[in-house]
């Protein structure tokens, strides 16, 4: 009798939620939102015409709280994809990229720590063609390095050399 409870309980709540996937990112997007809000909250927030270090993340966690909402809602009312497996490559190496850069970018410079996070990261994908994985590295470190070092004339090392070249 019990089980019979259960299984209606569960069919229930399945034909509630149309679209398992969107609701899944929705819950997601929530949950990176508040860990920014969390995150910056020792941050001061400022106003529109002086901000303040907090006001550029908690605009972008209230819009992904936003966006997680919206898929929310979106998967009560269409249907939408079930959830699928997860796998850990992808996490992994986008994980292990963005580490490679934090560890790489003030020792050697962007110009190793950009194609290093782009070619790390781009083997989260099993379809990675490694031809192309490297022009879009070293196309993409370029921008980079056109954007922060020229364009906001921010004081990001390009290449180093320890002793030899700092530039």
């Amino acid at each position: 009798m019990a089980q019979q409870e259960e299984r209606s309980a569960a069919t229930t709540v399945r034909h509630h939620i149309r679209g398992p996937q969107n609701f899944a990112a929705g819950l997601s997007l929530i949950g990176v939102s508040i860990l920014a809000f969390w995150a910056s909250s020792d941050l001061t927030q400022g106003s529109l015409r002086a901000m303040g270090p907090g006001m550029l993340p908690r605009t972008i966690a209230t819009l992904l709280a936003l966006c997680g909402f919206i898929l929310i809602a979106i998967s009560f009312v269409k249907d939408g994809a079930p959830l699928e497996r997860w796998h850990m490559r992808g996490p992994f190496f986008v994980c292990l990229g963005l580490i490679a850069f934090a560890a790489t970018v003030r020792t050697v410079g962007l110009a190793v720590a950009g194609p290093l996070l782009a070619i790390i990261s781009g083997f989260a994908s099993p379809e990675t063609r490694i031809k192309e994985l490297i022009i879009f590295a070293i196309a993409m470190t370029a921008f980079s390095v056109g954007l922060f070092k020229y364009g906001l004339n921010l004081p990001i090392p390009v290449f180093i050399i320890p002793g030899v070249v700092y530039y």
